[in-house]
């Protein structure tokens, strides 16, 4: 560089790369740490509840596409590469999977009645977050309302 004498441009393009954080194998915006622990908001889920149910056209609906760029980046969506058709990625799956858990396990807290889906009921009764019961329906068992009380105050 001219006016600094010792320093050549090897040196320089080094310093740069060390502010920006380009040594340590990411850009400077984004920050993986910070993206772990992401909450969704409502809209969001509902982008990726119809992503998974599919789309009867090719083009994507307001809802997917003003969540689309930020659920991309959290690598809960990926684009098809011949045609661009959004999917669910196995990471997306599971987040709304927990979350029909999460919803299920409130409702049950509520009404010992209410509808429990088939998966759902194999995955806390596996966990031994609920038990059924024997006039019908599922009881919530004390690490079932543990961990609802967990998510709760988390929420």
């Amino acid at each position: 560089l001219p006016g600094r004498p010792g320093r050549d441009l090897r040196q320089v393009r080094l310093a740069a790369r060390e502010r920006c954080g380009y040594h340590v194998g990411r850009l400077p915006y984004l920050d993986i740490a910070a993206m772990k622990n992401e909450k969704l908001t409502t809209d969001e889920y509902d982008a990726l509840e119809q992503i998974r149910r599919g789309a009867s056209h090719d083009r994507v609906n307001a809802c997917i596409g003003r969540n689309a760029k930020r659920l991309s980046g959290i690598k809960l969506i990926k684009y098809e590469r011949n045609g661009g058709k959004v999917e669910l990625t196995p990471k997306g799956q599971e987040v709304l999977f927990l979350r029909r858990c999460v919803t299920t396990l409130r409702a049950l807290a509520a009404d010992p009645a209410a509808e429990v889906a088939a998966d759902v009921q194999l995955f806390l009764g596996k966990k031994s977050h609920i038990t059924p019961l024997a006039e019908g329906g599922f009881a919530l068992t004390d690490k079932g309302r543990e961990s609802l009380a967990d998510i709760e105050s988390q929420a």
